[in-house]
């Protein structure tokens, strides 16, 4: 990877401090994908539910690779289109990054395709009249495709500060690529057991001192003593 002589790639955990100083959705993020893939190298983009990220939705993202280096953004949230003042959906990622620091997230996006790996990148945005320093962090996470390729990454953009005037750019400050290995020690994925046949209704038990006994039914005219039906005609 060309990182113009400088090696970016220090080493620390995905969520080392993205708990803290609101950086949490990243880690709420990192969470979900881990729980989804097991010991699998990475989750299916299909099994990817909003539900279960809600509280990171505004900050996610779905990118699919498009040719080497190059990923658009195929779902995102609300935040990254009020980074950019505009619907973001179609865009290359690359949007979100000073023309100085392309070349590096391009590079990344190769690293996390193709070894496959993960990726935590700590970002910090240009300043102007109107744009007070931001810093932000991004987590870039593969998924494969419906056909089995690994083409898209799930992700986050999560900015802390003062948004100020759109479109907002960010510079990289230090990434930290983790290569994926699929973990055998953890459980396989079990299909659920078919449900077992509904049992037979049968006849509830009594249980003395809640129910009494049930009576027979008598009737209080004997059969034999009940009168005959007759015919009354009226000719009024």
């Amino acid at each position: 990877m060309d990182n113009g002589g400088q090696n970016t790639h220090n080493v620390f955990t995905m969520t080392q401090n993205n708990s803290h100083n609101g950086f949490a959705p990243l880690a709420q993020l990192e969470a979900y994908w881990e729980a989804l893939r097991g010991n699998r190298l990475m989750p299916n983009r299909a099994e990817i539910d909003p539900r279960g990220i809600e509280r990171a939705l505004e900050y996610s993202f779905v990118i699919e690779r498009i040719a080497p280096g190059i990923a658009r953004l195929r779902i995102a949230g609300s935040h990254l289109s009020d980074l950019m003042g505009m619907e973001v959906r179609g865009m290359p990622l690359t949007s979100f990054i000073t023309p100085g620091s392309r070349r590096q997230i391009s590079d990344i996006l190769e690293e996390v395709f193709e070894t496959p790996a993960t990726c935590s990148i700590q970002l910090r945005s240009e300043q102007g009249p109107g744009m007070p320093a931001l810093e932000a962090r991004m987590v870039l996470m593969p998924l494969k495709s419906d056909l089995g390729d690994v083409s898209r990454i799930l992700g986050a953009l999560v900015s802390v500060g003062d948004m100020g005037r759109s479109p907002r750019r960010f510079d990289v400050t230090r990434t930290a690529v983790r290569p994926i290995i699929a973990d055998s020690a953890k459980p396989l994925a079990t299909k659920p057991k078919p449900a077992a046949p509904m049992p037979k209704p049968q006849a509830p038990t009594m249980i003395p001192g809640f129910h009494e006994a049930k009576a027979d039914f008598k009737s209080e005219t004997p059969r034999e003593k009940a009168p005959y039906l007759r015919l009354v005609k009226s000719d009024d």
